[in-house]
């Protein structure tokens, strides 16, 4: 399969894009198949933090595979019959809701459909020779999927107006720099670096991470006085869970938590 999906013992799933021969771009098939790789990490119980990378060492993704929809003759917008199925396919940038933890290990070009995805992860770590660009406005095309929704959130705004309205990327460096990314490291210690923060945060509580997750998220679209009194309402409900029990019982007779989720 061009969309490789592991499950490690500590719970941390690798959802790889593999299709390097295509710079890891994404047709129609491939969208549903990483859907479906979406769908493990928001349902599955043993997942408590995503990776998701690219195969090769040329592009993260390139987006929305082009030679592929004019070979089909597809248009770029859905007909009226389509328009509303919001719910189809959901992947990262659209049309799902995946509270756990999601790392990008940026392996090369993240253009496009690849941009739009990698603004929906939380850490983002990229080698040096990585670049990231929207470049639709130079294909004809609209920057869907978060591409004019995201970014002026992510990156300063004269940056992101001028990643949109010309297509012109940032490299690695301007990306760490704007605080697009978190690190920059070399190539062989793309995934290492990627694991290392997850294997970090999988050992927390699954739900106190998942709320934390939520409230940050939220907070942008909501008055701080609500947000706060969210804040405490979520607190409260975690306290009474088994792990928000686990916590502070582990602490007092000094040893490691153990977390199940519940």
């Amino acid at each position: 399969m061009a969309i490789d999906f592991e499950l490690r013992d500590n719970g941390v799933a690798i959802v790889t894009i593999n299709r390097p021969e295509r710079r890891n771009a994404l047709d129609v098939e491939h969208f549903r198949l990483l859907a479906q790789a979406w769908e493990r990490v928001r349902d599955e119980k043993a997942v408590r933090v995503a990776i998701v990378t690219g195969a090769g060492d040329k592009a993260f993704c390139a987006g929305g595979d082009l030679k592929a929809a004019a070979a089909n003759g597809r248009n770029s917008l859905p007909n009226a019959g389509e328009f509303w199925l919001t719910q189809r396919n959901p992947v990262l940038s659209r049309g799902i809701d995946i509270w756990k933890p999601v790392i990008a290990a940026v392996n090369g070009h993240c253009i496009a459909g690849g941009m739009h995805m990698l603004m929906a992860t939380d850490i983002r770590v990229a080698v040096p020779a990585a670049t990231f660009a929207l470049t639709e406005a130079t294909r004809g095309v609209l920057a869907v999927n978060g591409g004019t929704q995201r970014i002026l959130s992510q990156v300063p705004y004269a940056v992101g107006m001028e990643m949109v309205l010309t297509g012109q990327p940032l490299d690695a460096e301007a990306a760490l720099r704007y605080g697009f990314i978190n690190r920059i490291v070399p190539p062989d210690q793309l995934m290492a670096t990627a694991l290392d923060y997850a294997t970090r945060i999988a050992v927390f509580p699954p739900l106190h991470l998942q709320a934390a997750k939520e409230l940050m998220l939220r907070s942008r679209d909501m008055p701080i006085s609500d947000g706060m009194r969210m804040e405490q309402f979520v607190a409260y409900l975690l306290g009474s869970t088994e792990d928000g029990r686990e916590g502070p019982r582990a602490f007092s007779e000094k040893r490691k938590p153990k977390y199940t989720g519940n």
